[in-house]
Parts: C-alpha cells; sequence; structure tokens
C-alpha cells in the first residue's frame, strides 16, 4: 500500500491513485483473477455504482486492507 501511495507503481503514478476505496478478499487467487476479469469488462459508471453501494463516501480503506477477513462463499 505504502508503494502504491508514493507513486512507485507505475499505473498509481500514471493516474495518480491516493486511495483504495474498494477491495474483495478471494480465498483462492484463481477466483480473484477471474473476479478482477469481469470487473474489467466493466463500463466505468458500473465500477462506480459498484463502490458507492459499499463506501458512498469513497474512505479510504487501506488501512483495513491486509486484515483478517471473514470468507464468504459467493452467493451464501
Amino acid at each position: 500500500m505504502e508503494e502504491h501511495r508514493n507513486g512507485e507503481s507505475e499505473f498509481t503514478s500514471r493516474y495518480k491513485i491516493e486511495r483504495l476505496v474498494y477491495y474483495e478478499a478471494f480465498q483462492y487467487v484463481n477466483d480473484a483473477i477471474h473476479r478482477e476479469t469481469v470487473l474489467k469488462g466493466w463500463k466505468r459508471a458500473r465500477k462506480i455504482e459498484l463502490i458507492e453501494s459499499l463506501n458512498p463516501g469513497w474512505i479510504d480503506l487501506s488501512a483495513e486492507f491486509g486484515k483478517m477477513v471473514r470468507y464468504q462463499e459467493p452467493g451464501v
């Protein structure tokens, strides 16, 4: 997270990304890769709707990122 915040990542430095406003946790990396592929196919407006449905204030979630999260099977 610190590398992203400091612009050490090419993507984050190019787009001036400073906050983590949305993330999902997965038990298996293949599930995460599939979900990322799905999200990349969405238009920007739909991505914004997803963020605002869970984080309407666009609060920086980086302090919470990496803490233990309870895994829940999709659809449960």
